[in-house]
């Protein structure tokens, strides 16, 4: 039995300009212990599906319009709300994208780190800043002691960031998910956030759900992955299939889009085209518009998500044919 499975997720936000499909029928599971990563452009409903999960979404205008998410049995989009802080911040944590904006500038790290231990662990605050302090030394911070109690404008943006992964850490949750959590930082930075999720992730034994655009950063770090394009899964499989192996349209314009793959010297690729309006979404395949290998076919049936072998499915009427 996974320890989460999401089963077709529609979260649609309602304005005045329609009925935007921010999230439309997404399904996925998750064993304990596994990373998988969820990687597509901006507004490609990456981040809405965790808020989803996590109970997040600001209703109105966003409604959970259908599906569920079981974590261990219980239907997060549908448990009590007493039942859902209960298990939120303890057993399900998550890491949010921005370091310079997740904690509050006016209350010292310690009150917000420690903030988890009190309300779901009832223990005593000189108990609870005893593990803020072992967790800020175990995320990389130095005299942890003494910069417990200083506020986040003392810290740099990599600094704020361990700290916001200290305070999601600290209950010792099954399941992470952390949105983006390097996109404000250099690469330097980057690359030792990311370290230290992998080991903690090991320490601890628990799950981990990683939103990125950047597939650099999958191919060291998941296990599986998930390729969202308006609002949907396009392409999903092991991080090798996806790598080594990808099918959809959009999945290999997005690895032909990483710097690192071009010759030296030649003109970066990019998409073209931008994502589509997810209130006025076009006929048939989303990415038609954009893609070099749509057909009439393509702008007029929606495609569904298909297995092609064990493990690895995806979203293409012309991969599905066999003719791409």
């Amino acid at each position: 039995m996974p320890l989460l499975a999401v089963n077709d997720l529609r979260t649609y936000f309602h304005t005045r300009n329609g009925v935007h499909r921010a999230v439309d029928g997404v399904s996925f599971a998750l064993e304990k212990g596994e990373t998988v990563g969820i990687v597509g452009e901006s507004g490609s409903g990456k981040s809405v599906t965790c808020y989803s999960i996590m109970g997040l979404v600001p209703q109105p205008p966003g409604r959970i319009e259908s599906g569920t998410a079981m974590f261990d049995g219980i239907d997060l989009l549908r448990c009590p709300p007493r039942v859902a802080r209960s298990i939120r911040g303890r057993r399900l944590a998550m890491i949010f994208q921005d370091p310079m904006t997740s904690l509050n500038p006016y209350l010292r790290i310690s009150e917000q780190l420690i903030e988890p231990l009190i309300i779901h662990e009832k223990i005593s605050k000189a108990a609870a800043l005893r593990r803020g302090q072992e967790m800020l030394e175990a995320v990389g911070i130095n005299d942890a002691a003494k910069r417990l109690h200083h506020y986040p404008h003392e810290f740099s943006g990599g600094m704020r960031q361990r700290v916001m992964i200290a305070t999601a850490l600290i209950t010792r949750p099954e399941l992470l998910i952390a949105d983006e959590p390097t996109t404000a930082l250099d690469v330097t930075v980057q690359a030792q956030i990311l370290e230290l999720i992998r080991r903690l992730q090991r320490e601890f034994g628990m799950a981990v759900i990683f939103i990125t655009h950047d597939l650099g950063v999958v191919s060291g770090l998941c296990d599986r992955v998930l390729v969202m394009y308006a609002g949907r899964i396009v392409e999903s499989g092991d991080v090798r299939t996806i790598f080594y192996q990808p099918r959809h349209p959009y999945t290999r314009a997005l690895q032909r889009s990483i710097p690192s793959t071009q010759p030296k010297g030649a003109e970066l690729f990019t998409i073209p085209g931008l994502p589509p309006d997810l209130s006025r979404l076009p006929a048939g395949c989303a990415f038609a518009p954009r893609c070099e290998s749509a057909t009439d076919l393509c702008r007029r049936q929606d495609p569904a998500l298909r297995e092609l072998a064990p493990g690895h499915a995806t979203a293409c009427l012309r991969v599905q044919a066999g003719e791409i």
